[in-house]
């Protein structure tokens, strides 16, 4: 039996509303894929989620204004290549609105700020905290941490790349653990994937990426399948997740990333 919703998207504060409403002709690319990540949020929160998932985070709403500063910021032309993660990390992206968005990172190395609101359903052992929150989250500053070093600037990393996510959304448990997308039921995980693979193929059009690199190989996949129509125009690889949980990546994820970056022919638009 399908638990009590704990999501839809409640209203947006001003600044998001305004975007909803329909406009043919954004005025640039930001304002359009702002438009396309609310649209999508709007498809998910018709869905419902039963056992393991007790509440679920969408960032893209409470975190409104950092993530829109973000996109904002750094989304104003077109990019070539598109680094794809799965969905938020509970002290990333559901504190800041920045995917991969450790705390340090978001505010010091990307300049980005905002008022973060608290989730319609906060579980009691994964506050929201915003910017203040005081845990870092491993991943998040093992992959920007690497590009900080070969960039200097985020200027220098967003003349050609940009960083998002397949799917908006954090799922805890009751009990408060994270739940991956692939942990869901499998009718309910492909209702969830199956719109978020049908707006990555949407985002990537708008973009004008030519490369996807699906950070993790859950992300990869899904890229692959979603993205399957437009290539060979459009490339997917893959790069290993920067999760502590992974092995290998606590052996020296930064070498391992940086030597994939290489072989993609990545290295060269990243340098400062």
């Amino acid at each position: 039996m399908a638990l009590p919703q704990a999501y839809p998207l409640g209203p947006l504060h001003e600044p998001a509303s305004a975007l909803m409403e329909p406009q043919p002709c954004p005025q640039n690319l930001a304002e359009g894929f702002l438009e396309e990540e609310l649209r999508l949020s709007s498809e998910l929160s018709q869905l419902r989620f039963s056992e393991p998932v007790g509440i679920i985070y969408n960032p893209v709403e409470y975190a409104w204004e950092p993530h829109r500063s973000y996109v904002i910021r750094y989304c104003q032309g077109p990019k070539e290549v598109l680094f794809l993660g799965m969905n938020p990390g509970p002290f990333g992206m559901a504190q800041t609105g920045v995917p991969f968005g450790e705390v340090n990172v978001v505010r010091d190395w990307l300049g980005i700020g905002g008022h973060v609101l608290t989730p319609p359903q906060e579980h009691p052992k994964r506050p929201v905290l915003g910017l203040e929150c005081p845990q870092s989250e491993v991943s998040g500053a093992r992959f920007w941490g690497l590009f900080r070093k070969l960039c200097g600037q985020p200027e220098v990393f967003f003349r050609h790349c940009f960083v998002h996510n397949l799917c908006p959304l954090l799922f805890l448990t009751p009990s408060g653990r994270n739940v991956t997308p692939a942990e869901l039921p499998a009718e309910q995980r492909e209702q969830l994937l199956g719109a978020c693979d049908a707006a990555l193929r949407r985002q990537v059009q708008l973009l004008g990426v030519q490369l996807v690199v699906g950070v993790g190989r859950l992300a990869e996949q899904r890229a692959r399948r979603a993205l399957a129509g437009l290539m060979p125009v459009v490339r997917v690889e893959g790069l290993l997740h920067p999760s502590p949980r992974s092995p290998q990546a606590n052996r020296g994820w930064e070498a391992v990333a940086k030597e994939r970056l290489n072989e993609l022919g990545l290295l060269p638009l990243l340098m400062k």
